[in-house]
């Protein structure tokens, strides 16, 4: 039984804007500059920038794991999203309507993603991935 290929997403905040990562493959696609907002703002702009990804690339029955509980809840139903949190479900529901829907609660600490944006600002500069930019 084979694995099924794993995208881990992260977003966050900075002074200078939100930000949001996608790992997959052991490369960190990273995107800054998304303008003021809010951390599940960010958490669901990397989830739907790691479905773009995905589907992009043909990836067959992708996992998207992510650490925001309430993000996970939304997408997979169990919770109920509101405001601006509707927009992106409904641009997420679109993107994924043809696609197997996985996604999954990873602790912070296991979340390749964020690990990889906290390296970037960690001042080591230590990348525990290759970095390229998302479009």
């Amino acid at each position: 039984m084979s694995l099924r290929p794993r995208l881990y997403f992260d977003g966050g905040c900075r002074p200078a804007g939100m930000e949001i990562a996608v790992v997959w493959r052991g490369v960190a696609h990273i995107a800054e500059g998304h303008g003021a907002g809010n951390s599940m703002t960010a958490e669901w702009l990397a989830l739907i920038a790691a479905v773009r990804l995905a589907r992009a690339h043909d990836v067959p029955d992708p996992v998207f794991l992510g650490d925001s509980r309430a993000v996970v809840a939304q997408a997979t139903g169990i919770a109920r999203a509101r405001g601006s949190a509707l927009d992106f479900l409904t641009e997420f529901r679109s993107l994924t309507a043809t696609m197997p829907l996985h996604v999954r609660y990873v602790p912070r600490s296991r979340n390749l993603a964020g690990i990889a944006l906290d390296r970037r600002h960690d001042g080591a500069g230590r990348h525990p991935f290759p970095c390229v930019t998302l479009p």
